[in-house]
């Protein structure tokens, strides 16, 4: 009968656990010098050697003529211990094992000596998960527990742990095994199984299996079953990931704002069946290089990737400025909590794309500085006539008071919800008639809530408003069609009613990115005017 990898391959002794020196060497000591301990916790991520090195602790305090703290594997009572079969190492899972009866039953078992060994061990794996009465039950026998019974609990969330058994263990901390050793050891398992495998496809496992050592073996596993000469390709395909060369792609798409070719790879990928849960798992680990890259360039040891990933790596970092690389990964971790849940995967994917590519700046970047100026000012101005106190116009530079939410709220609500049609044409009105919206992100929150199919064609968007118009303008040429449709303009009309509680004759107009250095803040709101007027996206009342 067939035997998966990581059981055939499972460490016997603690010289063969891999990546844990700190944990093996401090318990053969224990052992050489007799002092070992009533209850033990060790705890980490899954993979790592927890469970694995419990049975060689439990199997080297019973062993008949151990070596230098390691169990000899010859004597019966380490044959017996590897076979399963000796009765008085009790393993038991806590994941279907965790009612108060049945640490009960464990205690009641306790209070026996051991049958043929010096100890009796309880191995009590995923302890986390006991309930609470369970937990106290079994506290009642580690405060004072008899001296032939030795405990080792695992765990893999010790946040779940109760403090009061924490206390009464001695803690050790498995640490994620390094890619490194990861990809030395699928090679020996691979020459022991007189599999071909190359360098290239060990380490892409390894980085895969994010620091688990049976992870990494169970899809070494999974692609010797598809080909017995195991590439990096192999690899991809048994793992359903996407390759190296569609990742990159994305990511460049991604950073010069190509929409069209980040959703092209994404519907090419889709088609092979790749999940798209796991291409955002690996967009975020690659973006969250690209940030360190930028971030600390000069300690690219941070990286987790392959050494030919190194310069295209670079070379994204070089093209983007730092708050944008933040942002995008921002935007892909939102995404990746989302698509666990979404009905359509590859839909939520390409949603995420549309934003991806349409955040080229931080969103929350600020206007121009004489933009800003020309906006106060009128913005006071429009204060002093509604208290009808007009006076000469003053200078951008003078401070004005903000107002308080609630008082802003309250005009609000006082206000006639049913706008009338505006007094002049748009084309008759200046540049002074207009002032930026400052609750735009409210809007575009509320359209989220609203329309989250078109939200995301609005990202990074701007817009202004005055006499009675609204005009939007945007870099992303999707949001055009999507708003002629009669359903997705009313849905944003009904976004901007119920934030600004006012209703506006909406204009939208696609504004193509511009190279060279950025237009001042007046070029920009004239403009923004002259295009809004332009427009073949026109929203009424």
């Amino acid at each position: 009968m067939y035997k998966a990898l990581y059981r055939k391959y499972r460490p016997l002794t603690f010289d063969d656990v891999v990546s844990q020196p700190h944990v093996t060497t401090t318990l053969k000591n224990q052992l050489i010098n007799g002092k070992t301990a009533h209850a033990y916790l060790f705890t980490g991520s899954r993979g790592t050697g927890k469970t694995t090195c419990a049975r060689i602790l439990a199997k080297a305090m019973n062993c008949l003529h151990p070596i230098n703290g390691e169990p000899c594997l010859e004597c019966e009572i380490c044959r017996d211990a590897d076979s399963g079969a000796l009765s008085d190492i009790i393993e038991i899972d806590a994941a279907s094992n965790n009612g108060v009866d049945d640490v009960r039953d464990l205690r009641d078992g306790a209070v026996y000596t051991a049958e043929r060994c010096k100890y009796r061990v309880y191995i009590i794996d995923e302890v986390h998960m006991l309930t609470k009465e369970a937990f106290n039950a079994l506290l009642k026998i580690m405060e004072e527990p008899p001296e032939h019974v030795k405990f080792i609990l695992a765990t893999t969330e010790i946040h779940k742990v109760l403090p009061t058994i924490l206390s009464r263990c001695q803690r050790y901390d498995f640490r994620r095994i390094l890619p490194e050793d990861i990809t030395k050891r699928l090679l020996y398992v691979a020459e022991q199984e007189n599999i071909t495998l190359e360098q290239n496809a060990a380490e892409l496992i390894a980085k895969t299996a994010d620091g688990g050592m049976r992870d990494a073996l169970s899809l070494l596993d999974q692609c010797i079953a598809f080909s017995e000469h195991v590439t990096a390709e192999t690899v991809s395909t048994a793992a359903g990931i996407a390759g190296r060369e569609p990742l990159f792609d994305i990511m460049d798409a991604a950073a010069d704002g190509d929409t069209g070719k980040a959703v092209s790879v994404i519907a090419s990928l889709y088609d092979m069946s790749k999940d798209m849960q796991k291409l955002c798992d690996e967009l975020i680990e690659q973006f969250r290089n690209v940030m360190m890259a930028k971030a600390v360039p000069e300690n690219l040891g941070l990286l987790v990737c392959l050494p030919e990933e190194l310069e295209r790596i670079k070379a994204l970092a070089a093209k983007m400025p730092l708050e944008t690389i933040m942002s995008k990964l921002e935007i892909l971790q939102s995404a990746n909590e989302r698509i666990s849940r979404a009905a359509s995967k590859r839909t939520e994917m390409e949603m995420c794309m549309l934003k991806l590519c349409a955040q080229t700046a931080p969103r929350d970047a600020a206007p121009p500085a004489d933009l800003l100026a020309k906006i106060d000012m009128l913005e006071r101005r429009l204060a002093e006539v509604s208290a009808g106190n007009v006076r000469p116009a003053q200078t951008p530079q003078e401070s004005y008071p903000q107002r308080s939410y609630q008082s802003s709220v309250m005009q609000r609500n006082e206000q006639d919800m049913s706008a009338p049609q505006p007094a002049k044409k748009l084309s008759e009105m200046k540049q002074e008639d207009f002032k930026n919206e400052d609750r735009w992100e409210e809007i575009l929150e509320k359209f989220v809530e609203i329309c989250p199919a078109v939200s995301g064609t609005l990202v990074g968007s701007r817009a202004i408003k005055g006499g009675g118009y609204m005009l939007i303008y945007t870099e992303n040429s999707f949001l055009l069609p999507l708003l002629k449709n009669p359903a997705n303009a009313e849905k944003l009309r009904e976004a901007v009613r119920l934030v600004t509680g006012e209703t506006y004759v909406i204009k939208a107009k696609y504004v193509p990115p511009q190279g060279g250095a950025a237009p001042s803040g007046e070029d920009r709101l004239k403009n923004i005017m002259q295009k809004a007027v332009d427009g073949n996206v026109h929203i009424e009342n």
